[in-house]
């Protein structure tokens, strides 16, 4: 973090180094909000900004003070430097943050109804944010649900590929991947807007079809993408996956074929893993997979055009073409 252009205290109960203290959690809240980790929108930015504000702000400030004023006797200095100011003073904003934090907590476990001569945070209006708790619980359950399918699947009982079917197949990509990564970001958006989803189930259905062909895309591209353009090197046949391409491979081969994938799926070994490749490409499933993506996206066009709302039809077509043929 930057320490330029702070002022020096003079007096730590004055208004000088208040004045430093409140400059120092501007540029720290800053910081925050232009994280690059995360591409927040312009709604959430304004969330966030709004709720620190409101619970950090407004109180004495005793515990940012403490560490400041603490830090000057162990040093032995009557004034601190720039840098040991900005390190002292986000420290003591650390603190006063972590308090607000436990005040939340505790006017909602309280059902207190005022906090610093205002309405505690839980009592503020917020049109939409019971719909998104509600919301993300529920893609949480859904999401580690098939993360469980999963993995029972591909770790527990004896490795027998028998026990891989479509229907399997389906289950674990509807739920591991369709509604966090396709339905959850729209969901929020049309609660942002100001929408019941209730009223947008077709949508919903349609997300989670479009989530499920998504997974059959990394299930391709973890055997026949590019590492230069996917960024990793699949290793679902060692690791005995029920992905896609070893269904389909089990629906057409015949008992040769069969014998072979038998033989090799799930070993890690590179001589066992090519022969499940050169299986694959002896089956065409890379031509099977590329028909699979035509007949998606079409059947998927004709269901979102089939939507009333114009608005809709938009953000589901921009989410498809996002999504259609993507190598990575």
């Amino acid at each position: 973090m930057a320490t330029e252009g702070v002022v020096v205290a003079k007096d730590f109960a004055g208004a000088d180094m208040m004045a430093t203290f409140k400059e120092i959690y501007s540029k720290l809240k800053e910081e925050i909000l232009q994280d690059p980790i995360f591409e927040f929108t312009d709604e959430s930015l304004h969330w966030i900004d709004r709720i620190v504000d409101y619970n950090v702000l407004g109180g004495k400030c005793n515990r940012g003070f403490f560490v400041i004023d603490s830090y000057k006797i162990f040093k032995g200095v009557d004034v601190l430097s720039k840098e040991d100011t900005f390190l002292a003073c986000t420290l003591g904003w650390c603190l006063e943050w972590f308090q607000a934090y436990f005040n939340v907590h505790d006017d909602i476990m309280n059902n207190s109804q005022t906090r610093r001569g205002r309405p505690c945070w839980f009592r503020v209006p917020k049109p939409y944010y019971v719909d998104l708790i509600d919301l993300f619980t529920e893609i949480e359950f859904k999401t580690a649900s098939g993360k469980m399918l999963d993995l029972i699947t591909t770790h527990e009982g004896e490795m027998d590929l028998t026990k891989y079917n479509v229907t399997i197949h389906h289950h674990i990509a509807q739920y591991k991947t369709a509604y966090c990564s396709l339905y959850l970001p729209v969901a929020c958006a049309l609660l942002l807007a100001g929408e019941n989803l209730d009223n947008f189930r077709n949508v919903k259905n349609i997300l989670i079809e479009m989530g499920t062909h998504y997974q059959v895309q990394d299930d391709y591209l973890d055997c026949f993408g590019d590492p230069k353009s996917t960024g990793k090197i699949g290793t679902d046949i060692e690791k005995y996956k029920c992905s896609w391409l070893v269904v389909q491979a089990l629906e057409h081969a015949d008992e040769n074929q069969k014998s072979i994938l038998f033989e090799n799926y799930g070993k890690p070994y590179p001589a066992c893993v090519g022969k499940v490749k050169d299986l694959y490409k002896e089956l065409n499933l890379e031509e099977m997979f590329h028909e699979h993506e035509r007949k998606s996206y079409n059947k998927l066009i004709t269901d979102i055009e089939a939507q009333p709302n114009k608005h809709v039809q938009n953000v589901l077509k921009s989410v498809l073409h996002k999504i259609y043929k993507r190598n990575m």
